[in-house]
């Protein structure tokens, strides 16, 4: 049950996100030196009647990775198929995706550093020479089977680059890295979301929300969601600047962007390891969250603030974490 309202939530914001995302390179915020870049490769590529180089794109969550596979398809005139890599679990599945795929469609995989080795093996031939080898049948009977492929693009989306193999990596053309987004660049994107879902909002209401959206389009909208919520049923759905500070004051998203979370984690730290260094997975096991998820989703904005540092010994609270949350360091010794 918990599973399966999981997955409609996911869903749901899914179907959020698509029906927000810019179609073409041009509508796109931010990102400008990887966006010029691949407006470049997608030109030359279509000059010379070819599909695009395999790309890899590589940055904390929510910045856009799956929103510039969609446009790259787009651009080149093609179809894009999607998978991930925790789907991925037998070389049948990787078969199944890549027989489906016409000349110059492109691939997405996401969380493509979670791809099994054994099945990255059968993956170099496919990206390097459009062929696919594989063995079929039982022991005693089995055979080597080689299937030839059209063309293709693989977008892989990663959010931890350090993960990839480095025969995987180097088979990609072009690597680009997304980096955080300036509270300009959200304002701009908070915007678009305005206009695309026809909800106002004040100038200084999409400012206040681009500064606690973490540097993060995702959040950025799925934000804007939820104030639009509170505008309609508190207001007469417009947003303006109170509705935006009533609105994340509910949701505890302090003026940042961090949230309980965050907060829980800094204090964690502060009050049981005495500002650090404390490991990771001791850390995870006090705050009951997944390692994975305090490195992908919480430690990069942290360590952006400037809130956290990490050491050879483990995960050390600045400075400037004890003044944001207004704890001087001597209350926390025995």
């Amino acid at each position: 049950m918990e599973e399966r309202i999981l997955n409609n939530k996911k869903l749901e914001e899914d179907t959020f996100e698509a029906s927000i995302r810019p179609d073409s390179i041009d509508e796109y915020i931010g990102q400008s030196e990887v966006k010029e870049n691949l407006k470049v490769f997608i030109s030359a590529a279509k000059m010379r009647d070819e599909s695009l180089d395999h790309v890899l794109l590589y940055g904390p969550p929510g910045l856009g990775k799956t929103t510039l596979a969609h446009i790259i398809a787009n651009e080149m005139g093609t179809n894009i198929k999607t998978a991930s890599g925790p789907s991925i679990e037998k070389s049948g599945d990787l078969a199944a995706i890549l027989s489906t795929l016409e000349t110059g469609d492109v691939l997405f995989i996401d969380e493509i550093h979670r791809i099994p080795r054994y099945i990255e093996e059968i993956l170099y031939p496919a990206m390097e020479d459009f062929s696919l080898d594989i063995i079929v049948g039982n022991d005693g009977t089995s055979r080597n089977l080689k299937i030839d492929l059209p063309p293709f693009t693989l977008v892989g989306a990663t959010t931890r680059a350090g993960d990839l193999s480095a025969p995987l990596r180097e088979r990609f053309g072009i690597i680009s890295k997304l980096n955080y987004y300036t509270i300009e660049e959200l304002e701009k994107i908070i915007k678009r979301t305005s206009r695309v879902l026809d909800v106002p909002i004040e100038d200084d209401a999409a400012i206040e929300l681009a500064m606690r959206s973490r540097g993060t389009p995702r959040i950025a909208n799925r934000l804007f969601k939820r104030v639009s919520d509170f505008a309609l049923v508190l207001g007469n759905g417009s947003i303006d600047l109170s509705i935006v500070k009533v609105s994340l004051e509910r949701l505890k998203v302090d003026e940042l962007g961090l949230d309980d979370t965050d907060k829980q984690l800094i204090i964690s730290i502060i009050e049981r390891y005495n500002g650090g260094p404390v490991g990771i997975d001791a850390l995870a096991a006090t705050i009951n969250e997944e390692t994975s998820t305090i490195e992908d989703v919480y430690e990069p904005y942290l360590l952006k603030l400037g809130f956290l540092k990490r050491t050879s010994r483990g995960r050390v609270v600045t400075e400037k974490a004890y003044e944001h949350f207004n704890i001087k360091k001597e209350d926390t010794l025995f």
